[in-house]
């Protein structure tokens, strides 16, 4: 849980920024928040978060 609301935070973060500074407009950013949405929804949701799952894993495997 507490991942997926780091990366949610980090994508409205970057989101915010890029409609800011222009390189994306509102209505695009909006269309792409709702297929975030609705993508979430459909049978590809756990998919997609095991695929998020080991990228973390693999960053946190890291040993500097």
């Amino acid at each position: 849980m507490a991942i997926s609301l780091s990366v949610v935070l980090l994508l409205a973060i970057i989101l915010v920024v890029m409609i800011r500074s222009g390189s994306i407009k509102a209505g695009p950013a909006v269309v792409a928040a709702l297929f975030g949405f609705f993508l979430a929804s459909t049978g590809m949701a756990p998919s997609i978060q095991n695929f998020l799952d080991s990228i973390a894993s693999s960053i946190n495997a890291i040993k500097f």
